[in-house]
């Protein structure tokens, strides 16, 4: 069965970095985009960050652009989600996502706290 398990959050502070990543099983990783998406306390689910099958294309939220970088690598059915210059707004659980046959499919999420 599909299987997206994040990994890499924790606590940082304001200005410093993580990088997430979502290692995935149970169908062909290489053939499908992947998303990140991010829920903070009180907030709708929203899109952060997608990267097309073969890596060749991305797509960031406006809010994001310039600090994160969503990268791929299909030989390890793994993407990832660099985060830079980090914010306090940015805290939020982060979900990873694939898209097959019309149904989306969801990791559990790892939380993501920016605090001094």
């Amino acid at each position: 069965q599909v299987q997206l398990v994040e990994s890499g959050g924790g606590l940082v502070q304001p200005g410093g970095s993580l990088r997430l990543s979502c290692a995935a099983s149970g169908f062909t990783f290489s053939m499908h985009t992947m998303s990140w998406y991010r829920q903070a306390p009180g907030k709708e689910r929203e899109l952060v960050a997608n990267i097309t099958s073969g890596g060749g294309t991305t797509n960031y939220a406006d809010s994001v652009k310039g600090r994160f970088t969503i990268s791929r690598d299909n030989a390890k059915n793994t993407v990832y989600l660099q985060m830079n210059s980090l914010k306090p707004e940015d805290t939020a659980v982060y979900y990873c996502k694939s898209r097959m046959n019309w149904v989306d499919y969801w990791g559990k999420g790892t939380l993501v706290t920016v605090s001094s």
